[in-house]
């Protein structure tokens, strides 16, 4: 006979019941992640054509990408910034409730 598995155990400690507030908060935190690093990534694009530019010429097209990558920047990273604070607030909240 087969001794069952511990960790699909129903009084294991890692077993949890599933909880679609803390699943749909896990997928937001997922989301803002990708969208929080994007828009530092579009930050660093506009950073560095600027002082491209700055060495080189201000060309039309050199400014389109950094008024471009400032902007989709901006979008994506103010709300993620708030996001992210809510998401860790809410964590720290459940673990004070022993969630």
């Amino acid at each position: 006979m087969i001794p069952p598995d511990p960790s699909t155990s129903p009084t294991s400690p890692t077993s949890a019941p599933h909880d679609p507030v803390r699943a749909r908060r896990a997928a937001v935190a997922k989301w803002n992640k990708v969208a929080t690093r994007l828009g530092y990534v579009l930050f660093l694009v506009a950073i560095v054509m600027f002082f491209v530019a700055l060495g080189t010429s201000f060309s039309q097209g050199k400014v389109t990408v950094i008024t471009t990558s400032m902007i989709i920047g901006s979008v994506l990273l103010a709300p993620a910034i708030v996001v992210g604070y809510a998401v860790k607030a809410a964590e720290k909240d459940d673990v004070a409730r022993g969630l």
